[in-house]
């Protein structure tokens, strides 16, 4: 059995924890700074524990690292992962800067083991089976795409406040935290983003000052887009289209469904996937991070993926703040 370290016991790295036991192709520890909180997790998921990444990583080595620390530490950890020769499985976004990226890129090439990014969308049924269809080219080439999405966050977060998500230097506000990770899946669709313009705002939230609405306008090359987000909203939906030349495709995240229709067709073509809960998603993840660790295909998100949509969260963030448009190299 692979021997898997969750570093850092927040809310994700917690899900890791279970949903990689849920797989029962791994032995779990876990490491966190947090005396209390490590306590409490390791007791009640019945694993090691290490109060520092130095004792772990000293104690044995472990076959892979999954990396659940707030992101302005995640090219340094991972860095650390490659000298210890570990897989690594790194939470969103990559980063909060573009610093260091050529250097982790290096330890990553030289270790030669697995690298992905948690950029969990991958790993939905209804995305990779619309993904599959656009690609076998029956709606012909995109030429535009649109989402619009959100969700009450406090619902979901109610402890928005006291974490990383207070701050955009630790990869907080709705770019970095929820809209990274729709960009991304729209350009495993379409393609990678090439140009941003973007508005975003604090409109209500409390406690905090980072955005929590955003509108973008962008190119995926030759591709229009659209992007619209706000973590306030009662409902929580998210729904992609995508224009072709011959038809449309539709994703319906929140109902775990897409569909397309072609041109001349009146009606679209549903394609539902049977209820899964968020575990399951994440369980999803885990098994195709150690399938990716044995050399088998997988889904997950590339390091140079996620550094194309950490190239998007850079020059979104900079566009809010002078108001222009910025070309992505």
């Amino acid at each position: 059995m692979h021997s898997i370290l969750i570093i850092g016991c927040g809310s994700i790295g917690e899900r890791h924890l279970r949903c990689f036991q849920q797989t029962v192709r791994c032995r779990v520890s876990v490491c966190d700074a947090n005396a209390k909180l490590l306590s409490e997790v390791s007791q009640r998921y019945n694993v090691p524990s290490f109060s520092t990444l130095a004792e772990a990583a000293h104690s044995q080595h472990f076959d892979a690292w999954v990396i659940c620390t707030p992101a302005h530490t995640h090219l340094t950890i991972a860095r650390e992962g490659a000298a210890h020769g570990a897989a690594l499985l790194i939470e969103k976004p990559l980063s909060v800067t573009l610093d260091g990226l050529e250097e982790t890129r290096t330890a990553l090439t030289t270790s030669a083991r697995f690298v992905a990014v948690a950029y969990v969308y991958h790993c939905f049924p209804w995305i990779i089976a619309a993904r599959e269809f656009l690609q076998t080219g029956t709606l012909g080439k995109p030429l535009h795409a649109s989402v619009v999405a959100g969700q009450h966050f406090p619902t979901f977060r109610p402890a928005y406040r006291d974490i990383y998500y207070a701050r955009h230097e630790t990869g907080g506000g709705a770019i970095q935290d929820a809209l990274t990770h729709i960009v991304n899946a729209m350009e495993w669709m379409i393609g990678p983003m090439t140009r941003v313009f973007c508005d975003a705002a604090h409109q209500q939230l409390e406690g905090v000052t980072v955005e929590d609405t955003v509108n973008v306008t962008a190119r995926h090359g030759s591709v229009l887009a659209s992007y619209a987000m706000t973590q306030f909203q009662a409902v929580n939906e998210a729904i992609f289209e995508i224009h072709c030349e011959h038809g449309s495709l539709k994703i319906e995240s929140h109902a775990q469904r897409w569909a397309s229709m072609k041109r001349g067709e009146t009606t679209w073509t549903w394609n539902t996937t049977p209820p899964l809960e968020r575990d399951d998603l994440f369980i999803a993840q885990a098994n195709a991070f150690l399938d990716g660790m044995e050399g088998k295909p997988c889904n997950l998100s590339t390091f140079d993926e996620a550094v194309q949509t950490l190239r998007f969260n850079r020059a979104a963030l900079d566009s809010a703040a002078t108001g222009l448009p910025i070309t992505l190299s």
